[in-house]
């Protein structure tokens, strides 16, 4: 579980046009995730 304060582990996602993004590729700068929790579900 992350707490205030520790490093973001390393992962990949897709962006808005399904290409693959890494957390590495933004090393040393900073990062702002945004997402809906309820998105792509039902109700």
């Amino acid at each position: 579980m992350l707490e205030a304060g520790n490093a973001a582990p390393s992962f990949v996602l897709p962006d808005q046009d399904n290409n693959q993004v890494s957390l590495d590729d933004f090393k040393g700068q900073w990062v702002m995730l945004w997402w809906y929790r309820k998105a792509a579900t039902a109700g």
